[in-house]
């Protein structure tokens, strides 16, 4: 083999050592960013877990009342219907359910009814101030 041959060859061996390195440089890195945005943004907790007992946090002891419980979880599916749900001040859609009682309302609201879950969409309410949603709803609504 000529020695430029030799050098080429050579030449050509360094070259792909050096881009093989750079693309495995590359590779670690690209890896990295993928992992990063795969990672999990947050993390759930069942009932019966360690984490589960700790108490939600809430601006304030107070009860809240019924109009901003009804603002801040009711509001997306009774202001436009989603799933069947009554919405709120249409007195045709809501006396049927008003004469099953207020009880049943409770009830319903409470434990869930249909597609609604229990207790809506507000996780942290209390059977009491979803009594005092569902009065709200009621009074709006007759």
């Amino acid at each position: 083999m000529s020695p430029l041959k030799k050098r080429v060859g050579l030449l050509l061996a360094i070259s792909l050592g050096l881009v093989s390195a750079l693309a495995a440089a590359q590779s670690s890195k690209v890896i990295e960013a993928i992992e990063s945005r795969l990672s999990p943004v947050g993390s759930v907790c069942m009932a019966g877990e360690d984490c589960a007992s700790a108490p939600v946090a809430r601006a304030s002891d107070e009860p809240r009342s019924g109009d901003e419980i009804y603002s801040s979880a009711c509001a997306s599916c009774h202001d436009s219907g989603v799933s069947g749900a009554p919405i709120l001040g249409e007195a045709d859609q809501w006396s049927d359910r008003i004469d099953k009682g207020t009880e049943t309302l409770y009830d319903h609201a409470i434990n869930g009814f249909n597609a609604m879950p229990a207790m809506g969409l507000c996780s942290d309410c209390s059977e009491d101030e979803m009594k005092a949603t569902v009065d709200y709803m009621i009074e709006e609504s007759s």
